[in-house]
């Protein structure tokens, strides 16, 4: 399912509990994610879903469920 793969990889990089991430979890208040790993997080999910994300998209994904219904729409 994208919404495990999603927290498995966030959590990893952001080196957090992965049970603490829901789709509700937000990216940079919750999780504490800077420019930077988002823009790690963005490069690492292009590279494993095969997927694009805009650069006007990146600031609208605020929460994980954000990012897991991106994926699922554009791949």
């Amino acid at each position: 399912m994208v919404f495990e793969k999603v927290r498995d990889m966030i959590a990893e990089q952001l080196r957090v509990d992965a049970a603490t991430i829901t789709p509700e979890t937000l990216l940079v208040e919750d999780l504490k994610a800077d420019s930077a790993n988002v823009m790690v997080m963005i490069l690492e999910l292009e590279s494993n879903f095969g997927i694009e994300v805009e650069d006007e998209v990146i600031v609208q994904l605020k929460t994980v469920g954000d990012v897991v219904a991106y994926i699922e729409k554009n791949q």
